[in-house]
């Protein structure tokens, strides 16, 4: 479909839904049954701030004045330290706080730590007062607790709802325990401060289910957590956690919340660790830190709160059967203590102050971009753009066609017009007035909406521009007519690039693009390059095909390294070709973005007079071994190429935030696979049993099935093939094959075969062994045909001189030499 050609109804329907979804929100009221509840909100409300400030540059539509981020801080310093959740604040710039006087500061923060949610940001003001915190063991369930926070919207701050403790030592989603509360928490609510009738903090609010069947469930991170975070915070400058070294896994009575008594396995070891060096193995179980028995991961990371990095704990394991004690000196968990530190960037929260006019430079338009206008979509290409109002009461929609004709006439823009439309048209003419003359239609919609649209023709391109009233006494009120129309008359089919008050939104850009997936991998390819599905997934190719971009992503074993995993690879590469046919780089060290150590390697190989090469970059972050292949025609290889491979690497990057969640133990299946183990296979229709090499791909999804008269086996260069014919007869198949052969013989030189008798099984066959030293991929084929109990048995064995390996030939020959019939 060309660009632009979009109805007006489907950009009406558009439109209306996102002025419904970002403005049609409702805010839930909640009641309060305390009498003293004033005086509490009262003492506490000087303590409890509102956060708001620019997302990271990363997020969609970063660089709208109205796409900013808000939450909630608690003061617990009075020289201006706020405690906040750490989501509130992660990559949030431009930040102002504004205390519950109507004070704004300017805001930086200072410490972080995403383990418990917990962040510090410091703001210039002195006076302020801080928050007193109740005791843990006071906290008790069922006791009444106020919320105070920022919900829904900025300018909400300093809500108030009533809600009781619901709950304590509660897990979801989170390393340590969390309180529970019926108390109404909303987004933004997220780092205020949960309070007892004493107004003293029991926790800071961090979370809500959300979901049409659950309410008044929220959650905040308990006071001991907060003590224990700010205690490091303004103690180490960091969390300072322990390190063992240990992946541990919870029982599934544990993981679903049923009492458990088993205790946690350990399903990973980090080589070099301190574990590992105290003898901890994958495959121990749990039973005691110091003194006290654990059953859960919550557990464990409550318990080892208690130590810091450099002091010894008591581990206690069973072991091949065996109960073993270990003394571990504890390290630093390099991911424990986040030091990252957002400062201020100085610039200003409206990043479009000062912008009057807005556009996109690469298709060359422009319009005034009043205060409350927002950019509520965006199409990915930028041929497509939807603004919505700030108030909600109109939506302009503008989109670039291309491809026309540069010979349109003012008729044919009119009917280009027209065809966009099947609603009610009040006025359609032909402008022809200002630099550019343009097609106007206005009309009216089912549902008493009015639009007008207008149609500018340059060049191969047809302009469209859609405003669309939402309410009919918007639309007759003069004024605000007029201040539609102004804004639909300053449509400009130019973009002044030195007019430093035009806000560019064009999305196009030269060079690449980014890729990131779920495992946290980024990498950067080429313009052109795009997602293959047929090649699997977490597959890429340039525009032609002949480029290819593999990834693949596993589980490091424990003890397991870089240098012995891509030793392994190398090996795997070597096994799979002749000498002749393989030829294997040098390896070269490398570090990626973060620090990450990698190793490089080329491959190359051919099957016939064409190589081709491997580039591959293999590295192991956080027990997941990462790898890149870039498979392309080794010709190909030059200045250009090194050039894409070097702009590869230089992109790649894991980012652990963008991680799934979910994500488990993904097992290389090349650690496990042994070329030489096979699996039996036995076709009861057909009578017979035989056994192949489990590494070989099979056709069928049960490795031939008990039914299916084909069954083909396939690996690098080679073919294992078994047809049954219940149909023919031992000589018609013989005769059709040599016809067959001969005439192959006959029409190439090169094509040569030969025939024989032999037995299979002791049943009388014809061999044929074919040698076909062709060009692309020279090979060698030998048939079997031979027929038992009515049926006709056809077993091809087919090996290119690329891969005619002794291992190959030996698995082709075993797997014939155990055909069977029953």
């Amino acid at each position: 479909m060309k660009r632009g050609t979009l109805r007006v109804k489907a950009i009406l329907a558009l439109m209306i839904a996102v002025l419904v979804g970002i403005y049609g929100g409702a805010v839930q009221a909640s009641a309060a049954a305390a009498g003293d509840i004033p005086e509490v909100v009262e003492q506490v409300s000087a303590s409890v701030v509102a956060i708001i400030g620019k997302p990271s540059e990363g997020e969609e539509r970063s660089t709208n004045r109205f796409n900013l981020a808000h939450g909630t801080g608690v003061v617990v310093r009075s020289d201006g330290y706020i405690v906040t959740n750490a989501h509130v604040v992660k990559d949030m710039k431009s930040i102002v706080v504004v205390t519950s006087d109507g004070k704004s500061y300017p805001g930086k923060t200072t410490h972080f730590d995403e383990k418990s949610d917990l962040a510090l940001v410091k703001i210039e003001a002195t006076g302020l007062r801080a928050a007193e915190f109740a005791d843990p063991a006071d906290v008790k369930v069922g006791e009444t607790v106020v919320a105070i926070g920022t919900p829904i919207s900025f300018a909400l701050r300093n809500s108030v709802t009533v809600g009781i403790v619901s709950g304590l030592e509660r897990a979801v989603n989170s390393e340590y325990q969390l309180l529970q509360t019926d108390a109404a928490i909303n987004p933004g609510n997220s780092g205020g401060a949960l309070v007892n009738m004493q107004g003293k903090v029991v926790g800071i609010n961090t979370m809500k289910f959300v979901d049409d069947a659950v309410d008044s469930l929220g959650f905040a991170i308990p006071v001991d957590t907060v003590q224990y975070v700010l205690d490091h915070f303004f103690t180490y400058g960091k969390v300072m956690r322990p390190y063992l070294g240990l992946e541990l896994e919870e029982s599934w009575e544990a993981v679903v919340g049923l009492p458990s008594e088993e205790a946690l396995q350990v399903a990973y070891v980090d080589p070099d660790s301190p574990a590992a060096e105290a003898g901890v193995k994958q495959g121990d179980v749990l039973l005691q830190l110091g003194q006290s028995s654990v059953r859960t991961l919550v557990e464990f990371n409550e318990l080892m709160k208690k130590y810091l990095p450099g002091q010894s704990v008591t581990l206690v394991l069973k072991s091949g059967g065996e109960t073993v004690t270990h003394d571990v000196k504890l390290g630093e968990d390099p991911d424990g203590g986040s030091e990252w530190v957002q400062t201020s960037d100085g610039s200003y929260i409206d990043t479009d102050r000062g912008k009057t006019r807005i556009g996109d430079s690469h298709f060359g338009w422009s319009l005034k971009y009043p205060a409350g206008l927002v950019v509520a979509h965006q199409s990915e290409e930028g041929d497509s753009v939807t603004f919505a109002d700030a108030k909600g009461e109109f939506g302009l929609h503008v989109s670039v066609e291309e491809g026309v004709s540069k010979d349109l006439s003012p008729a044919g823009l009119l009917r280009k017009l027209s065809a966009k439309t099947d609603n009610l048209v009040l006025e359609k003419r032909y402008v022809e007035q200002g630099d550019v003359p343009y097609a106007k239609m206005t009309g009216k919609t089912e549902t008493g909406s009015y639009y007008e649209m207008r149609a500018f023709h340059k060049g191969d391109r047809i302009y469209y521009a859609l405003l669309f009233v939402t309410k009919e006494e918007n639309y007759k009120n003069g004024f605000k007519q007029n201040m539609y129309l102004d804004l639909l008359d300053s449509f400009r089919l130019s973009f002044d690039d030195k007019d430093e008050s035009l806000k560019d939104i064009s999305v196009y850009k030269e060079g690449g693009t980014t890729y990131t997936n779920d495992y946290g991998l980024s990498f950067d390819l080429p313009h052109g390059w795009s997602e293959s599905r047929y090649l699997g997934p977490m597959a890429y190719t340039d525009e032609d095909g002949t480029m290819q971009l593999k990834v693949s992503v596993t589980s490091a074993s424990s003890g397991d390294t870089l240098e012995r995993w891509t030793e392994r690879e190398e090996q795997r590469f070597a096994d799979s070709f002749v000498e002749t046919n393989r030829r294997i780089g040098s390896w070269h060290e490398l570090e990626l973005a973060g620090g990450i150590p990698a190793r490089e390697n080329r491959f190359s190989y051919a099957l016939g007079d064409e190589w081709k090469s491997i580039h591959a970059v293999y590295f192991i972050k956080d027990k997941y071994k990462y790898k890149l292949e870039l498979t392309f025609p080794k010709k190909e290889e030059g200045a250009e190429l090194e050039s894409l491979v070097r702009a590869l690497t230089d992109s790649l990057s894991v980012d652990k935030d963008r991680i799934d969640t979910r994500l488990g133990f993904i097992q290389d299946e090349n650690e496990m696979l042994n070329p030489d183990r096979t699996v039996t296979i036995r076709n009861g229709k057909y009578g017979y049993t035989v056994r192949v090499p489990e590494t070989w791909e099979s056709q069928d999804d049960d490795y031939g099935g008990d039914v299916s008269a084909f069954a083909t086996y396939t690996f690098t260069g080679g073919l294992f093939e078994i047809e049954a014919d219940d149909g023919g007869s031992f000589e018609d198949t013989v005769e059709g094959l040599e016809k067959w052969y001969k005439e192959s013989a006959e029409n190439d030189s090169k094509f040569r075969y030969e025939t024989s008798d032999e037995t299979v099984d002791g049943v009388p066959a014809k061999k044929f062994e074919i040698v076909y030293p062709k060009k692309d991929e020279p090979y060698r084929e030998t048939v079997y045909v031979f027929a038992n109990d009515g049926i006709v048995y056809t077993v091809t064995l087919r090996l290119s001189d690329a891969v005619r390996t002794e291992a190959n030939v030996k698995r082709l020959s075993d797997a014939f030499q155990s055909f069977k019939l029953d």
